[in-house]
């Protein structure tokens, strides 16, 4: 009897063994040359991009007109709802030289625009809505699709394939982007990082018509359309000298790229340019 369970108990034991050994075999971490473990779960050193990889197109004249192609419509969108805006405060300025009373919507109306421009006023006349227009306008599509393409390289920046930010903005909270490996210290900035390609291009016009170190744009752009003119790019185009630390250098990159890139800033290649 002693010998039959101590049979039984060797074999059992013998089993567990058996199965330690064998489950070794498949789960063992096995090191490659380098000293890594083959297998073993690493994180990914290589962020994901979320646009297209603009850089594997070969053909430079594609690659142009993809990336444009690309933004395009988002640009489209954004300058959509501003001159949704545009008209609404030029219909709200018509009803004030009528003799008419703003109603309450209106009213409500016009508060969120000037919150969305930062600019502010005790009170709503012709006056405060003639210069909440001068901030309340469309950037020219090229002049957007140029300084894309300037800011990052056509696409190829870190900031644009992982952060979504195609014009460089930058934040100021910590966690709030993605921090610069060229930082200079005792700089604090990062790069902001959006959700889509549209609150990047929303984030940037916003920017442009309610920073005051863009103020020369919009005083170009209004004197453009006091003498009815429809604003261009290449005229515009110098409201942005505070733009780039290079400033002057800078203004002069983007007139050469406008130039460079004319058949390319225009969508299925019309014959009208867009700049």
């Amino acid at each position: 009897m002693k010998t039959g369970r101590v049979g039984k108990l060797t074999v059992a034991v013998g089993f567990v063994l058996i199965s330690i050994i064998v489950l070794k075999l498949i789960f063992v971490d096995i090191v490659d040359d380098k000293g890594e473990e083959v297998g073993a779960l690493v994180e990914n050193k290589q962020a994901l991009s979320l646009i297209p990889d603009f850089s594997a197109i070969s053909n430079v004249a594609q690659k142009k007109q993809a990336f444009f192609d690309y933004l395009r419509p988002s640009i489209r969108l954004q300058n959509g709802i501003i001159s949704d805006e545009r008209t609404f405060l030029q219909r709200s300025k018509q009803h004030l030289d009528d003799g008419l009373l703003l109603t309450d919507a209106e009213l409500y109306r016009i508060e969120e625009i000037a919150n969305k421009y930062q600019y502010s006023s005790r009170s709503i006349n012709t006056s405060t809505l003639d210069k909440l227009l001068i901030r309340t306008d469309t950037i020219p599509e090229s002049m957007v699709l140029i300084q894309a393409a300037n800011e990052t390289g056509w696409g190829s920046s870190r900031f644009a394939k992982e952060g979504l930010n195609f014009f460089g903005q930058w934040c100021f909270k910590k966690g709030c982007g993605l921090v610069p490996q060229s930082r200079t210290a005792g700089m604090s900035h990062e790069v902001a990082v959006f959700d889509s390609v549209e609150a990047s291009v929303a984030s940037y016009m916003r920017n442009l018509n309610s920073n005051a170190a863009y103020s020369l744009l919009r005083s170009i752009r209004a004197d453009l359309r006091a003498q009815n003119k429809q604003p261009q790019a290449s005229e515009l185009v110098w409201g942005l000298v505070n733009y780039s630390e290079r400033q002057e250098a800078y203004i002069d990159e983007l007139l050469e790229m406008l130039r460079q890139n004319k058949q390319y800033l225009v969508e299925n290649h019309e014959e009208r340019p867009s700049v």
